[in-house]
């Protein structure tokens, strides 16, 4: 990276600096505590570098405006709040089944309902099973700092357009909130072309954007087609973070805000003489499955440490098929575990084994 500059940002604005970078000159959103300091930034960013920003009457009207304007060609972005989240799903079910890319940014706050403003990882299911209806899946990106909030973000957008396909960087409220120095490149990615834009056909055949299909089994040729992409991405853009697993009898599993705190435990853990490693998904989905399931040829158990009741952990159980026991830790409704309390489970599971 040429030129780059190493600039002290909150996660929530590194955000919009990928973004921007990237080429997205286009937001819509709704302002909900605590991903605000991303409308701000917004708000204030692109009137002055000819982009628009809008604030929507709703989560509802947002979303479909970025699919208006991902249908004509162009980068946009939405970003929410876990209850604005669940507003949006139903446009960006629309937008997996019209193959229009865009990028949504969840900065997950506890709930139920309108539970709290504080980091949870509650909204993994939704996020990575697709949230909305019908058969479709959503690449969803797991940032554990603020420079990843800024990476992972451009990379929402070239993953979005490589594959015609909503991407979600799943965040939370301490990633969004948190300060930390990150290094901002001069150059600005490529961006593709896109012959399937909505340009005007004037001097060309119309085309058609659309998640309608009404003739005998054209639906279902539609899903079959959408499944096969979801498997070029499981194949090509699987993501995941390692740390001392080369030995570990066991491995702790945690993303995002979790796996950062975990890594503390791990250390610490190491500095006892007890073998323990990390594995973090940087992908959800797709979910580093094979990763796991190697390492369920060696390891003795894996922790799963989720700021949630239990989510990615049955992804883990999944990958492993039964070849090693799976245990979960969690804090739910704005609960943050600390390292002591990860490395005392490390002990727990230590001392039922020995």
């Amino acid at each position: 990276m040429t030129n780059a500059k190493r600039v002290l940002t909150k996660g929530n604005e590194a955000v919009c600096m990928g973004a921007i970078k990237s080429g997205c000159l286009y937001y819509f959103g709704y302002p909900i505590t605590p991903q605000n300091e991303i409308p701000e930034y917004m708000s204030r960013t692109l009137p002055g570098i000819g982009g628009e920003f809008v604030q929507a009457e709703s989560e509802l009207a947002a979303i479909n405006m970025v699919l208006g304007a991902s249908a004509l060609g162009v980068r946009s972005m939405a970003t929410s709040s876990s209850p604005g989240i669940s507003l949006m799903q139903e446009g960006i079910s629309y937008m997996a089944g019209q193959e229009l890319p865009a990028v949504v940014v969840n900065i997950v706050r506890c709930g139920p309902g309108l539970g709290g403003i504080a980091a949870s990882q509650g909204d993994y299911f939704q996020a990575v099973k697709g949230g909305g209806h019908g058969d479709y899946r959503p690449i969803v990106l797991a940032p554990a700092g603020v420079q990843e909030m800024y990476d992972l973000t451009m990379l929402a957008f070239d993953l979005a357009d490589r594959y015609r396909n909503p991407v979600m960087v799943l965040g939370d409220a301490v990633l969004g909130q948190m300060l930390e120095p990150i290094v901002e490149g001069d150059e600005a990615p490529p961006k593709p072309s896109k012959p399937w834009a909505l340009t005007g056909a004037e001097g060309r055949p119309r085309r058609f954007i659309k998640s309608l299909y009404l003739k005998e089994g054209e639906l279902e040729a539609h899903n079959r087609k959408l499944q096969e992409k979801y498997e070029e991405i499981r194949q090509n853009e699987t993501r995941s973070e390692e740390v001392q697993v080369e030995d570990a009898e066991l491995v702790v599993a945690a993303f995002g805000t979790s796996a950062r705190i975990a890594r503390s435990a791990v250390k610490k853990a190491r500095a006892k003489g007890l073998k323990v490693g990390l594995l973090r998904p940087i992908t959800v989905f797709p979910f580093p499955s094979q990763r796991f399931a190697q390492l369920s040829e060696k390891a003795r158990e894996f922790l799963v440490v989720e700021m949630n009741t239990g989510q990615m952990v049955e992804d883990v159980r999944l990958a492993v098929e039964g070849r090693t026991p799976v245990h979960f830790y969690g804090r739910p409704g704005g609960g943050i575990p600390t390292p002591l309390e990860i490395l005392g489970e490390i002990e727990k599971r230590y001392q039922s084994e020995g």
